[in-house]
């Protein structure tokens, strides 16, 4: 993480980085605050840290994208752990990100409410997140992203006003 946060902070680094971050597929023993779980949060809050201080002098125009490739399951299986599932969470941070709120629209985990009987049910196609930002941040048009950036997608509209 500090690596790729001095890279994006140089004047000629790129302006954006993706790190992939293994070992969160936890189906047995995730723990409460003390386990499996626990600790891989508190990598990631490292991995925030270490781009908040690398990027303080630009921490002002930056956004952080956070997401998973799959949900987890909303009732822990017998194993103490999740399964893999359906809806999931994305995390904004950084100075550019017009924070202090929560966007979703929460489905419930009423057996009823559940997709498929056993996961949160997904709301929010994360790709319109990361359109909104792409949009917000390089000036990207709706027609560009969804052509260029992210093939395929034009009927799914860029979430807006992500970023101050």
């Amino acid at each position: 993480a500090e690596g790729a946060a001095r890279l994006v902070a140089t004047d000629d680094g790129p302006r954006i980085a993706a790190l992939a971050l293994d070992g969160w597929d936890t189906h047995a023993n995730e723990g409460g605050a003390t386990g499996r779980l626990a600790g891989l949060l508190g990598g990631l809050d490292g991995v925030f840290s270490a781009f908040a201080e690398v990027l303080a002098p630009r921490w002002a125009d930056t956004a952080i994208l956070v997401v998973t490739e799959f949900g987890r399951t909303a009732r822990v299986n017998g194993t103490t752990g999740t399964d893999h599932g359906t809806g999931t969470v994305a995390f904004l941070l950084g100075g550019a990100v017009r924070g202090g709120r929560v966007l979703a629209d929460w489905p419930g985990l009423a057996p009823a409410q559940l997709h498929q009987g056993r996961d949160l049910a997904p709301t929010t196609d994360l790709r319109a997140v990361a359109k909104g930002l792409a949009a917000d941040l390089f000036g990207l048009s709706p027609a560009v992203l969804a052509r260029s950036v992210f093939p395929g997608t034009e009927a799914l509209r860029p979430v807006g006003g992500l970023v101050v």
